[in-house]
């Protein structure tokens, strides 16, 4: 199979470099000197302009790997270079408005979501990590990248476009803001305690990760419905505080230890 990368940032690379164990794979970065630095052996550098060329590369898939906000403007500066056959292909994180370009665009596609990035994956674990497949793809897209990410032992979910992003504001805009909340009130005294290292070790964490990305999480037209849930639950929380509810604060303790049990 004859890939294109767009994109030679974290997971352009990371797909770059596992893709073409089996496949030839060509990389592109507007910064052609990244995409230099990060090739390696059966991965090719490329141009737009060269995929006009007779003779020279024609992907049967391209993945677009760039961040978010830049997602749809990359596919409309690469689609005029394209072969009609190709099957587009994205990895962002929020799929917004993407389910509309692909049924205007006139390609087949795939959309897929590999959920371990360079901050908290282990990517020398796959078989812990997880990755969705949008279940309106095109059904030979779909099987490649289940066939790709089922050999490297990772778990893999089907959802549409729309059930995605919800999972995605309950999943990540949920404990993304709980951490930039904690984030927000802390000082840069240091004080003792476990409890809070491992805190800021999960914020420093998240804090590491692009601007883009951490923006378009949060702006997930789903993440308000979550955060209202965030705000009317510290409420209540602040109303037993106020009274000093023991009563009450033994069922909220209750429902929490109920809400994180691991469902059987």
């Amino acid at each position: 199979m004859k890939i294109m990368i767009i994109g030679a940032g974290h997971m352009g690379v990371w797909l770059a470099h596992n893709l073409s164990e089996n496949n030839q794979v060509g990389l592109f970065d507007k910064v052609l000197e990244k995409a230099y630095r990060v090739s390696r052996k059966n991965q090719s550098i490329h141009t737009l302009d060269s995929l006009d060329k007779v003779g020279i590369f024609h992907p049967d898939i391209l993945i677009n790997a760039v961040s978010i906000r830049s997602t749809r403007k990359a596919f409309e500066s690469v689609i005029p270079h394209l072969d009609s056959s190709v099957i587009l292909s994205d990895t962002a994180s929020i799929k917004g408005g993407l389910h509309e370009f692909y049924e205007s665009c006139g390609f087949r596609y795939v959309s897929v979501h590999p959920m371990f990035g360079p901050t908290f994956a282990n990517v020398d674990r796959l078989d812990e990590e997880n990755a969705v497949i949008i279940s309106e793809s095109d059904t030979e897209g779909a099987g490649f990248f289940r066939s790709f990410f089922s050999h490297l032992g990772i778990n893999l979910y089907e959802y549409s476009f729309c059930e995605h992003d919800e999972m995605m504001a309950y999943s990540l805009t949920l404990p993304f803001a709980s951490s930039m909340v904690f984030a927000a009130c802390m000082k840069s005294t240091a004080v003792p305690g476990t409890t809070f290292k491992k805190h800021r070790l999960i914020a420093e964490g998240l804090l590491e990760e692009d601007d883009d990305l951490l923006s378009e999480i949060l702006f997930n037209p789903r993440s308000l419905a979550q955060l209202e849930k965030v705000t009317h639950k510290l409420e209540f929380l602040k109303h037993v505080i106020r009274g000093r509810d023991t009563e009450e604060a033994g069922k909220f303790f209750g429902r929490l230890r109920s809400n994180i049990k691991p469902s059987s």
